[in-house]
């Protein structure tokens, strides 16, 4: 009776244990099972007579049936699937011959030794089971905010256990310079990566990622949880330096406003818990010449050259943009690359550093909405819009014959020697129904050896 009282003992402790692991119940209904019929098939040679039956829902109940075949005593040549008639019948007198013969089988019977096998195998199934739904839990939860407490704290790496008692580690590497982390405190952190070496899965967390950013964003910016901005990129040197590119699909929303929130009250405790890390938040565009003069921010370029299957990229600046460009320690060009995808290399252009003037210089005489539309199709300076072809003009900025007319004149204007001197036409506003005279196209392109 003691050895039966063990044995149910034995289930009820897997029972509970079930319930603390958050193992499925049919997946433990199973694992006990075979676990059973590996004891069985190692005392027996096999166990395809054998049926287990459990039931964890009576606290562990459970049962084996045997069933064989019967035979006359003198004809038994296989224990494990005959039965010998004498044998069936002292426990059912009914039996005869030829019948299939089901009894009850006591594990208690097969000894100490065989229960603690059965323990063993159970626990280390369920251990396997355990580290496999872990590994599948997590490694689906990679990217996603977490928040958990320090537990321990080493010299290469910090471990720290959640809400549900999983452990995570983060390596110094994936910490911020200048994080300090006390036991018991509660640290926010993304799922970085969960590995899975030799069957021991880790799950590393990481604060220096741009996901890490991102999921800030999301938690102190309504707009993006509810999808009407989104973050396009991110880039990131923790705790010095990072850039955002936002776009929103709502033209009523400015994506970069609501990032930085009013007096910047977003933006500021996204700063704080990223230990001081500055935070540029630009307008995301699929104008690719557009996009990498805003990622250079806060530096203006002249011109770019663009080696798109590459993914190159050359800057001309003035000298005094140069600096601004590349950033302390390279900081806001290396952002920039990682930003665009493109290797950005930055030249400075000597030429006409006091003749170019930037658009936006210009806003007294031309309206906005057309400076900002010139800027979208990558012409920031007035040389750049007089070195491109009125005709190509027309088709690629969508303004008006007049707006583009008035423009140029305006421009010109500015640069009235200078157009003489190199060829550039000069454009007056046409009446309607009246041709231009002297329109050749290629009077408004670059002179030889001028870059476009």
């Amino acid at each position: 009776m003691a050895k039966k009282k063990e044995t149910t003992s034995l289930i009820e402790a897997l029972s509970e244990f079930k319930e603390l692991k958050n193992i499925d119940k049919n997946t433990m209904i199973q694992v006990l099972e075979d676990s059973f019929r590996n004891v069985l098939s190692k005392m027996f040679g096999s166990d395809d007579t054998f049926s287990v039956i459990i039931n964890l829902e009576k606290k562990g109940d459970f049962e084996i049936w045997r069933t064989r075949h019967v035979v006359a005593d003198e004809e038994v040549t296989d224990p494990v699937h005959q039965v010998a008639l004498s044998e069936a019948q002292a426990i059912d007198p009914d039996v005869t011959l030829d019948e299939d013969f089901v009894d009850a089988v006591d594990f208690n019977a097969f000894g100490r030794r065989a229960v603690i096998n059965l323990r063993q195998a159970l626990a280390s199934k369920i251990l396997e089971l355990q580290k496999d739904n872990f590994y599948h839990n997590f490694i689906g939860r990679v990217g996603e905010l977490v928040s958990a407490e320090v537990y321990q704290v080493w010299k290469r790496e910090a471990l720290l256990i959640d809400d549900e008692g999983n452990e995570m580690l983060m390596p110094k590497s994936e910490q911020i310079p200048g994080d300090f982390f006390r036991k018991g405190e509660t640290v926010r952190a993304v799922i970085a990566r969960v590995e899975n070496e030799n069957s021991n899965p880790k799950v590393i967390l990481s604060r220096v990622s741009p996901e890490f950013l991102k999921r800030l964003l999301e938690l102190n910016v309504p707009e993006i949880a509810d999808g009407l901005i989104t973050i396009r990129a991110a880039a990131r040197m923790p705790g010095e330096r990072a850039k955002i590119a936002v776009e929103s699909y709502d033209d009523r929303i400015d994506p970069v406003g609501a990032c930085v929130g009013v007096n910047g009250s977003r933006i500021r405790s996204i700063v704080r818990e990223l230990k001081g890390e500055n935070i540029d938040v630009t307008t995301f565009t699929s104008n690719t010449l557009l996009f990498l003069q805003r990622a250079l921010s806060p530096a203006k370029a002249l011109a770019i050259t663009l080696d798109e299957e590459g993914k190159q990229a050359e800057v001309y600046m003035r000298p005094d943009q140069v600096p601004l460009a590349i950033g302390k320690n390279a900081a806001n060009l290396r952002l920039a690359e990682q930003l665009t995808g493109y290797r950005i290399e930055v030249f400075r252009d000597e030429e006409g550093v006091e003749e170019d003037i930037y658009l936006d210089e210009f806003d007294d005489e031309i309206e906005a909405w057309v400076i900002n539309q010139l800027k979208e199709k990558g012409y920031t300076t007035a040389k750049s819009v007089l070195r491109v072809g009125r005709e190509e003009l027309l088709e690629t900025s969508d303004l008006e014959e007049d707006t583009l007319n008035h423009v140029l004149r305006v421009l010109e204007t500015e640069f009235a020697e200078e157009a003489e001197e190199e060829g550039y036409e000069e454009y007056e506003d046409v009446e309607e129904g009246e041709e231009e005279e002297g329109a050749d196209a290629d009077s408004t392109t670059a002179t030889e050896g001028e870059e476009a």
